[in-house]
């Protein structure tokens, strides 16, 4: 096994993330799915409501440090670019959305090289993404079935882990587990097992995740299983774990962040639509302003700052 890199180690990681695309143009403002490009700025107007939030939870008591700002390069570019300027983590998406399996979004040296007669021409690929960028994180949505052969999204997960190792950026791997049987049964009592299977099988193959974005348990054990096998050895002591909200209820996200609060390993959280889309659906209807939508959103995000740390 090669040599384990020194793991991006934070205290704390408060995530709103807001990389969706498609289902976010789609679902949210009833786009198709091809945009113009009056409809991709229209996203981006919605996108900068969510990112200006996280400014005004940090004046509520969020602490600047700890946010973070999970957002694609379609229509957030911007917004990330701001971010890591003004000092906030920043996570930009590497997977080609919507996919069974993962893949770069914008592919790789081999497979993005063309060749003419004469010549041979380097285009771009998610290296020069990222390194044009420099974020904190590099974060990869994997869609996982431990009962399947993994081994081709395994390899493409190996080369970013690999690359980013190389060039001083963390990564972030989101995985979601196949559900084995019926929903409730499965998150309750057996969704922790195949993550810890999971995690071990990427171990193997070499894929060093700095945090694993993880969806809610209802069990503290769970957690704590989960965890250990996330940090097994000394090298990967720095590794950490947040909870995803999944688009789930309130009532559910908060009762996942508080099965795993007072774990250690665990970070915090990353919650997005459950807190940005009905604030950003009342805005779209013409009920609240765009300050209004604003402080809902920051207010919403403070809340769940507060239930992790324990401040309520």
């Amino acid at each position: 096994m090669q040599n384990i890199t020194k793991h991006i180690n934070p205290k704390n990681l408060f995530v709103l993330p807001f990389d969706h695309r498609a289902g976010f143009a789609q679902k949210m403002l009833g786009y198709g799915e091809v945009l113009s490009k009056q409809e991709k700025d229209t996203v981006t107007s919605y996108k900068k409501i969510i990112y200006d939030a996280i400014f005004k939870a940090i004046e509520m008591g969020v602490p600047k440090e700890c946010s973070a700002v999970l957002v694609d390069e379609v229509y957030g570019l911007e917004i990330i670019k701001d971010a890591k300027e003004k000092g906030l983590v920043t996570m930009q998406t590497t997977e080609k959305s919507g996919l069974e399996h993962f893949e770069f979004e914008y592919g790789t040296d081999e497979d993005q090289n063309v060749s003419g007669e004469n010549s041979y021409k380097k285009v771009e690929n998610y290296k020069t993404h990222l390194l044009n960028i420099m974020p904190t994180y590099a974060k990869a949505l994997v869609r996982y079935d431990v009962s399947e052969d993994n081994t081709k999204q395994l390899g493409n997960l190996k080369n970013l882990s690999d690359f980013v190792k190389e060039n001083n950026i963390g990564l972030l791997i989101e995985p979601l587990i196949k559900v084995r049987g019926e929903q409730s049964d499965f998150d309750h009592n057996f969704r922790y097992i195949d993550l810890m299977q999971m995690i071990t099988e990427m171990q193997d193959y070499g894929i060093e995740a700095d945090v694993w974005k993880i969806e809610g348990l209802y069990e503290k054990f769970q957690y704590e299983e989960v965890v250990k096998a996330a940090i097994n050895t000394e090298s990967r002591a720095g590794v950490g774990i947040i909870i995803l909200g999944r688009n789930e209820t309130k009532e559910h996200v908060m009762e996942w962040i508080k099965a795993g609060r007072e774990v250690g390993g665990v970070l915090g959280f990353a919650v997005g639509r459950t807190i940005f889309w009905n604030p950003l659906m009342e805005y779209k209807e013409g009920k609240i302003n765009r300050d209004e939508a604003v402080s809902k959103i920051a207010a919403e995000y403070f809340e769940y700052y507060k239930v992790f740390t324990n401040k309520n």
